[in-house]
């Protein structure tokens, strides 16, 4: 199979289109972070600095910590831009972008977010840390792939039903972290937890300003979802999308949150950065320790 230049569109230098990078600009370990400004806040950790490159939004440095080789790279905001991102970084590390082939052997990647986000249940405190083992997306993004086996649909089921969900809106679909990812990142520091990705900040997630919401009660739903033992912890935008396309492409994903909201308080970090920092050197620490 090759891929036409309208299916894989590549830069005049060769390097994949909206991340402007080429495979050897590439670690195994990839960190994403939403905001571009958070890339120099995770790369600044860095023992040493190979690759700096932007274009638009995504912004990649590739270094190395202790011996370790990890890239961090700004995904923008939402499963739209994931869907970007996961498709570039998998085309880089399974496809011949020269000749325009399928590798033989395609590389795995490791794909950590480390996100901010906003908690649904009172115990999950402001400033936390969450490491997702299950996320529910409520943006319909995996549906546009052939993606039933790694969907979770007695969990979905179960949220249809008790949310009373409306027809008019995307199917949500349920999709795991990878566990061994997830037990390299677990420690008593984290919250394991179960994070809702939303289509936007603010209807999507129970918010009101000028326009009324369809679902009034959108947020009490989330929070008095339960699913067994199970709760949705956290909301965001992007977890969901990782874990689905990852899953898809044989690659391990997880993610870490750190939670700057509480949505049943009403609470709000006092210090974001501080907590951010401190997400950022927990990742690094465990992913360079294990």
């Amino acid at each position: 199979m090759s891929f036409e230049p309208s299916e894989l569109i590549l830069n005049k230098d060769g390097s994949i289109y909206h991340l402007n990078i080429k495979p050897e600009d590439l670690a195994p370990t990839v960190l994403l972070v939403g905001d571009p400004g958070r890339v120099p806040m995770v790369s600044r950790h860095f023992d040493t600095l190979e690759v700096a490159k932007s274009k638009r939004e995504f912004i990649t440095h590739t270094g190395t910590l202790e011996g370790k080789r990890i890239s961090v790279i700004s995904t923008g905001i939402g499963t739209d831009n994931i869907d970007i991102v996961l498709n570039e970084l998998d085309a880089l590390v399974s496809v011949d972008l020269e000749n325009r082939q399928f590798l033989a052997h395609p590389g795995k990647l490791e794909l950590i977010r480390l996100g901010t986000s906003g908690s649904l249940q009172p115990e999950v405190a402001v400033d936390s840390l969450v490491l997702s083992d299950y996320a529910i997306g409520l943006d319909g993004l995996l549906h546009y792939y052939e993606s039933e086996w790694v969907q979770r649909a007695d969990i979905q089921l179960a949220f249809l039903d008790q949310t009373h969900w409306s027809v008019m809106k995307a199917v949500p679909y349920v999709v795991a972290a990878d566990m061994q990812l997830n037990e390299r990142l677990d420690s008593e520091q984290v919250v394991r937890g179960f994070t809702a990705t939303n289509p936007g900040f603010y209807a999507p997630q129970g918010r009101r300003l000028r326009i009324a919401p369809e679902d009034p009660q959108l947020l009490n739903r989330l929070t008095a979802f339960r699913f067994e033992d199970m709760r949705i912890t956290n909301m965001e935008m992007e977890t969901a999308g990782i874990f689905g396309l990852a899953s898809l492409m044989g690659h391990a994903a997880a993610s870490l949150n750190c939670i700057i909201a509480n949505r049943a308080q009403g609470a709000f970090s006092k210090h974001p950065t501080q907590t951010i920092d401190r997400m950022i050197s927990y990742a690094l620490e465990r992913l360079v320790g294990s």
